[in-house]
């Protein structure tokens, strides 16, 4: 869910094997009311706003490519199909490169500083930070990328072993399986109060919720020209059949390369955003294609996909990997994946009565119920000073708290934490005041919560086992909510919510 409010100073973006039965057969849930999918050359398909499409039948023919243009939700991409799934083409969710900046490349300076798009349920990296000759933190600074796990954006100062590590000019790939950390301080050896800077790794192997790939972090303005804009994260997608499901070609979930950058007053190269999600399920997953949702890397000397990887040693300027996942009552597929798959027996396919979490409203103005993105909201230009940004959840616990995230397009981002949600668990608010700074920026909430598990409810088949006291739950505003399971010996489990509902959990 994306939201833009702006004043003429502001603009505010609110950026979710174990054997099975030799009988069982899948279920995808498709209704078939879109027909077959069998396109004859390259296709972008629009999402409806669900983000579900309903086909009988898919067939992706070799040479030709697959894309889909995003909704206004930005949801993930989710095809259901009551018949065999055939993908001998490509499907192309990958996340957007940031355009070049400076004199590189075409040295065409009216894009300058411009980030990569996410792929559809992925989201944008962060713009470059502006030139100024004076080296001004307010103007230099890049912007942070999109999403949970955004990339932090280039700071200003010299390179050294300080509070923010080596290389702190260039923008922080976008984090997603795991952590992604600034380059150099690791490479280094600084001590280890200097590269604590990171992205945060964010969702679960499971893909329940489906979440696609963060944007990365832009690089730190020039005296000249502008740092470069980060890339985006790759898309999410969920591809469910009723029968064999059979990849030969690939599919890419890729993230976006931060942008080349060159010339005298440059600024800080963007990084990679993160790689997206790739969840595949059918009665049978076959075939010797490929799986792509690696993280983003940089444009160098006029090359894709250089300085990747994001562990943050010399050179590593990458956004994370994201994550790939196959669910079958049969498993033979045979191809390469990267990063590699889980495998497991099919899941639930969506949540049903799942807890929510909406923003409300922004300084008493309210926020459309499918926020577009792009200036849903506009707040008066007198409008300074803290604000209220209320919050509506369902099915969510009272006397919890919220946690809102402000990511500016230029600088770091600020975090501020609700009072407690009052009114009912069907229907809950919250609200938390907060200074808005100027120039764009993002709004992100995520409630967390602890369930204990009633005495009649056993849930230790999904613990290895082990009595499961807790059930940890994480709802934010986009996907669908997380679980984890405490056990009584203190483990924790990671989990698909939409099992735990299936069992019989409400919480």
């Amino acid at each position: 869910m994306k939201l833009s409010t702006f004043k003429p100073q502001a603009a505010f973006v609110l950026a979710a094997l174990a054997a099975a039965s030799a009988q069982a057969a899948f279920n995808s849930g498709s209704t078939g009311a879109d027909g077959a999918l069998n396109p004859t050359v390259n296709t972008e398909i629009q999402l409806p706003e669900s983000g579900i499409l309903n086909y009988t039948t898919v067939n992706i023919p070799a040479g030709v490519t697959v894309k889909f243009k995003k909704n206004t939700a930005n949801t993930p991409v989710f095809v259901l199909a009551s018949g065999n799934v055939t993908i001998a083409g490509t499907i192309d969710i990958r996340g957007g490169d940031a355009t070049a900046t400076g004199t590189y490349g075409d040295g065409a300076q009216g894009d300058d500083a411009i980030p990569g798009a996410g792929g559809p349920g992925g989201y944008d990296g962060g713009r470059g930070g502006r030139d100024d000759l004076q080296q001004r933190v307010d103007i230099i600074r890049g912007g942070s990328g999109l999403g949970p796990g955004g990339g932090l954006g280039g700071l200003e100062g010299g390179d050294g072993c300080n509070a923010i590590g080596y290389y702190h000019y260039f923008g922080t790939g976008g984090g997603y399986a795991t952590n992604a950390y600034q380059a150099g301080g690791a490479g280094y050896q600084c001590a280890a109060s200097t590269i604590t800077v990171f992205a945060k790794a964010y969702g679960s192997p499971l893909l329940q919720p489906l979440l696609g790939g963060s944007g990365g972090g832009g690089g730190r303005g020039g005296t000249a020209f502008p740092g470069a804009g980060g890339g985006g994260g790759g898309g999410a997608i969920l591809i469910a059949s009723s029968g064999v499901l059979q990849l030969t070609g690939s599919i890419n979930a890729r993230g976006g390369d931060g942008g080349g950058l060159a010339g005298a007053g440059a600024g800080g190269n963007g990084a990679g955003g993160s790689g997206g999600a790739i969840r595949l399920v059918g009665t049978t997953v076959s075939g010797n294609g490929s799986l792509l949702a690696d993280g983003g890397c940089i444009n160098n000397s006029n090359q894709p996909r250089q300085n990747c990887l994001a562990t943050g040693y010399s050179g590593q300027f990458g956004g994370s990997a994201g994550r790939i996942r196959i669910e079958g009552e049969a498993i033979t597929y045979s191809g390469s994946a990267s990063p590699a798959f889980v495998a497991d027996v099919p899941g639930p396919v969506f949540i049903a009565e799942a807890p929510s979490l909406r923003i409300a409203s922004v300084a008493g103005t309210a926020v459309p119920a499918n926020p577009t993105g792009n200036a849903d909201v506009t707040l008066p230009a007198t409008t300074t000073g803290p604000i209220d940004v209320v919050f509506q959840t369902v099915n969510v616990p009272v006397g919890n708290t919220v946690l809102l995230r402000v990511v500016p397009a230029y600088g770091q981002a600020t975090e501020a934490l609700s009072p407690a949600i009052t009114g009912s668990s069907a229907s809950g608010n919250a609200s938390v005041s907060v200074t808005l700074p100027s120039g764009p920026s993002t709004l992100q909430a995520t409630t967390t919560y602890t369930v204990v598990v009633a005495g009649t409810l056993d849930l230790s088949r999904f613990a290895h086992n082990e009595q499961v006291e807790k059930v940890e739950v994480t709802v934010s505003m986009v996907g669908e909510a997380t679980a984890r399971l405490l056990t009584a010996s203190g483990k924790a489990y990671d989990v698909s919510y939409a099992a735990l509902r299936a069992a019989g959990f409400r919480g």
